[in-house]
């Protein structure tokens, strides 16, 4: 099997399967408990916490938030901070649904939504997002890089730009997948938020974290037993959480390795492609992430290129696996401006950290031999 859809999860690591196996059996406790059993899951997250903070150079390890995934974490971004001020949101039209729909959502509840378009590469220009803010905006969110396309967005600049006005409005970046290429260590000091998803970088599903700058206000969007310092209610997954480190740590580790043969594996992939078939690279002159190829096959509807590439084993995506499985129209290639039958005969595939160039060259020969038949 040619697994090219890591964008929508990845495999498991060696390293954080075995991390995470004696929280799975023996070490079960609660770690809101008092007794000897529950201290020791506590402590496990706190270690857990501990070293998150100190792979991405956070000031300490309060300012990481634990959360059921990604999408709690936006959420607990955009409307935390949305409610905390209260105030408004700034965001772009390419973001995540998880940041899209919280948005709506607070614009149903009266809050102040300001959508920014972008370019046909999906770039958003900084001073766009600068001059939507006024002063009743409490949170601006632009993605570090888009989880269909792959391009990278100007959140450092973004930042620097809203920071000038003043440190009353926070910035929020959605570093799902960008986490694996790019070091988010890096950043800190421009946004005041990061989302991270464990099941991007080969950590378990169902949990992620929050960097939240010390000092930034925000409200808890679960409310309970007051866990997480009141930020995030709820009993911790302990076996995830040392998961997560565990996947943390790894990716940083690993990360300038994983540009150099996961970037590749893609050039390879879309180098011999080009050489064999009929394709359009969205974005092709954008800056974009090493993982991500968001391909278009003119005169092959994407559902049926990829039930013939499941059929020879290839797994690939049209667009963002956030809808149940089925294929709907891209919010994405919409604000890019591409839409109707372009944006029906776009396929996303992505690269992850076992591929090589070899990878490349195998994907291409199978897939332009798929794209050969339909023609």
């Amino acid at each position: 099997m040619l697994y090219l859809d890591h964008a929508a999860t990845t495999p498991l690591r060696p390293e954080v399967r075995e991390a995470m196996e004696p929280y799975l059996g023996v070490r079960f406790g609660n770690p809101s408990g008092i007794h000897a059993t529950a201290r020791r899951a506590k402590n496990s997250i706190e270690e857990a916490r501990e070293r998150i903070a100190a792979s991405i150079g956070a000031t300490n390890r309060l300012e990481i938030v634990f959360t059921g995934g990604g999408t709690e974490a936006d959420n607990l971004a955009v409307i935390g901070a949305a409610i905390g001020a209260p105030g408004g949101v700034v965001t772009t039209a390419v973001e995540h649904p998880a940041v899209l729909e919280s948005a709506r959502f607070l614009d149903r509840m009266g809050h102040d939504v300001a959508i920014v378009s972008v370019d046909g590469d999906g770039s958003v220009a900084p001073d766009e997002i600068a001059n939507a803010v006024d002063e009743g905006t409490a949170i601006v969110s632009v993605m570090m890089a888009n989880n269909e396309t792959g391009v990278i967005q100007p959140v450092a600049e973004v930042a620097r730009l809203v920071r000038s006005a003043g440190d009353r409005v926070l910035v929020h970046t959605d570093a799902v997948q960008a986490f694996g290429s790019l070091a988010v260590e890096a950043y800190l000091g421009g946004p005041d938020l990061i989302s991270v998803s464990a099941h991007k970088i080969g950590g378990p599903q169902g949990v992620g974290f929050l960097y939240v700058r010390d000092g930034a206000r925000l409200e808890p969007v679960i409310h309970g037993g007051g866990q997480e310092l009141g930020r995030r209610s709820g009993t911790h997954n302990v076996a995830a959480i040392v998961g997560l480190a565990a996947a943390v740590e790894s990716t940083v580790e690993g990360r300038s390795d994983y540009r150099d043969q996961v970037g590749a594996a893609r050039d390879r992939f879309e180098r011999d492609l080009r050489s064999r078939v009929n394709v359009i690279v969205t974005a092709d002159t954008a800056d974009r992430i090493v993982s991500h190829s968001h391909l278009r096959f003119p005169g092959i509807p994407a559902e049926t290129l990829l039930v013939r590439l499941d059929f020879v084993g290839v797994a690939a995506a049209a667009g963002a696996a956030c809808h149940s499985g089925a294929i709907q129209e891209s919010h994405v290639l919409a604000a890019m401006g591409i839409d109707g039958t372009a944006a029906s005969e776009s396929v996303r595939f992505s690269f992850g950290r076992d591929d090589d160039a070899e990878t490349g060259a195998e994907a291409a020969r199978v897939v332009s031999g798929v794209v050969e038949d339909l023609v």
